[in-house]
């Protein structure tokens, strides 16, 4: 057996087998021999053979490293008795749902009297009414009684939903409830007798390279069964406030979706929703939903058909190491407050807008999509201690958090960039041309009257305010944490981070009327 030319650091070294023999034979050259000479007939006999030594040498590379292997968890040599465990227990599911007809796309011009002519004459004609499309996933039993588990958007608005067993017998399933924020929904069948269930296991426990076994019905082929490990935990694919999806590389397709994802022992730990796909197959990036995730979810719809969630009325964003730096974070931690809700459970509390909140009833806040989670699994009328940095030092406000009313906020993406240009005053540190801001702007940007500052007319491509996202018809409400009003305000704070050797100065910037802090770097730290 030959190696590489080099073998990387760590790894068994391997020898081509003239330079194993030539060791063997400096081993056993000068031993004694192995039995009496006066069994044996000749000298010889006395000596082993090379070939005899060369066979035990490779049973103990064999034995050692068997030992070396056994201490890892190798894969089993089949998933035949994990498979035939758990699909059992694996459901397809099929949901109808009414389809808008769109309007009549311009059809090509055929001769008079062509077959073309009618076939595309009947293809319009049939999407006039709209019609009923079915759209194909999967799901898992959780409990004899026939509670299973989907993903909301393979039943979301669905006027039916079919569910068929792995014996091939089909069931009209009742919608329990559903979590839009999650993907997660809830179906009972009522199939008459118990059925075969599965188990959720701790998704906490589940480390990166651990084995995993999916189950699903992708392309409608129901029982498909792939196998893969665990490749990243924690991943946010921007699905919804909670992300925390586990990564996956065990095949999944469209069709996977509500299916299970098992460890070995048979328990699921991940609930499939999402793949990553330049092709629309599977390119061996999946994502699960952790089942430590969906269980107080699947709970709460069970008991109650929908999820209650703390909320506490704050708008973050996160603390990147510019603004760590100019609000004096030692450490870039926690998720900075860019808006507090009049009335809310956080004003009532006293907090400001520009904190910093660093921990939440006792767990710490590492990174800004972490507090969502955590607030939302707090019972609302629970108060709760959070410390925020403020002005230099921790504060310890105490916060009763609220239920989370159902209601989203739109996010406008127009252009917002004044029609006219009025006369601009440059500041190079930053990279921008500011102005007041006239009733002229004030009415082309469609502000309130209550907000105040200084309009960016203009960035420098490749300025300071460009690479932190500063844009033309931002609003610089304040800098430094104080109010501006003129740019030769701006002009001073700026200045003044400076003579402090700030390495970033935070601007308070109005975006269409959400508020956001961006950290602009003014020097050298």
């Amino acid at each position: 057996m030959y190696a590489p030319d080099a073998a990387p650091s760590g790894a068994h070294q391997w020898i081509n087998q003239t330079e194993f023999e030539n060791m063997l034979r400096s081993a056993y050259a000068d031993r004694p021999a192995p039995i009496p000479a006066a069994e044996v007939d000749s000298a010889e006999q006395r000596r082993p053979p090379l070939r005899h030594l060369m066979a035990a040498g490779m049973a103990a590379f064999v034995i050692a490293f068997a030992g070396v292997a056994s201490a890892a968890s190798l894969p089993p040599e089949t998933f035949a008795d994990l498979a035939a465990k758990v699909t059992p227990a694996v459901v397809n599911i099929s949901s109808t749902h009414h389809q808008k007809a769109s309007p009549d796309t311009e059809m090509p011009d055929f001769p008079k009297g062509s077959p073309f002519e009618q076939f595309f004459h009947n293809f319009r004609g049939h999407g006039q009414g709209g019609q009923d499309v079915t759209a194909l996933g999967s799901g898992f039993i959780i409990d004899p009684t026939g509670y299973v588990v989907t993903n909301n958007h393979v039943v979301e608005e669905a006027s039916d939903i079919v569910v068929t067993l792995n014996d091939g017998k089909d069931y009209p399933a009742k919608l329990i409830g559903t979590d839009k924020k999650t993907d997660i929904a809830l179906l009972k069948i009522d199939a008459g007798k118990p059925l075969p269930s599965v188990a959720f296991g701790n998704s906490d426990t589940a480390r990166v390279g651990d084995w995993v076994l999916a189950v699903g019905n992708p392309f409608g082929l129901g029982g498909t069964v792939t196998t893969g490990i665990i490749s990243a935990r924690s991943r946010d694919i921007h699905a919804g406030p909670f992300d925390d999806f586990l990564q996956i590389d065990a095949s999944i397709n469209r069709g996977n979706s509500g299916g299970p994802t098992f460890n070995l022992a048979g328990e699921v730990i991940g609930i499939n929703s999402a793949i990553y796909s330049p092709n629309g197959g599977s390119v061996g990036i999946g994502f699960a939903i952790p089942a430590n995730e969906a269980k107080p979810v699947l709970a709460a719809l069970r008991e109650h058909g929908k999820v209650n969630r703390g909320w506490i009325g704050v708008q973050i964003q996160p603390v990147t190491p510019e603004i760590a730096n100019s609000l004096g974070l030692s450490d870039v931690a926690g998720t900075l407050v860019t808006a507090v809700q009049a009335n809310g459970p956080a004003a009532k509390a006293k907090m400001e807008q520009g904190d910093v909140i660093l921990s939440f009833n006792g767990q710490d806040v590492a990174e800004t999509r972490e507090l969502p989670r955590i607030v939302a699994a707090t019972p609302a009328g629970k108060p709760v201690d959070v410390v925020v940095w403020r002005e230099g030092e921790r504060k310890t406000l105490r916060v009763t958090v609220a239920a989370m009313k159902d209601q989203e906020q739109v996010a406008s993406s127009e252009d917002t960039s004044p029609d006219s240009q009025p006369e601009a005053t440059a500041n190079h540190v930053l990279g921008v041309q500011l102005s007041a801001l006239t009733p002229d702007l004030r009415q082309q940007l469609g502000l309130a009257d209550d907000v105040n500052g200084v309009v960016v007319m203009d960035v420098t491509e490749d300025g300071p305010a460009a690479k932190q996202g500063l844009r033309q018809g931002d609003i610089i409400e304040q800098v430094a944490r104080s109010k501006v009003s003129d740019p030769s305000e701006v002009d001073k704070a700026v200045q003044q981070a400076l003579s402090a050797k700030k390495s970033a100065v935070l601007l308070l910037v109005n975006r269409q009327g959400d508020e956001v802090f961006l950290a602009i770097k003014v020097g050298k730290a």
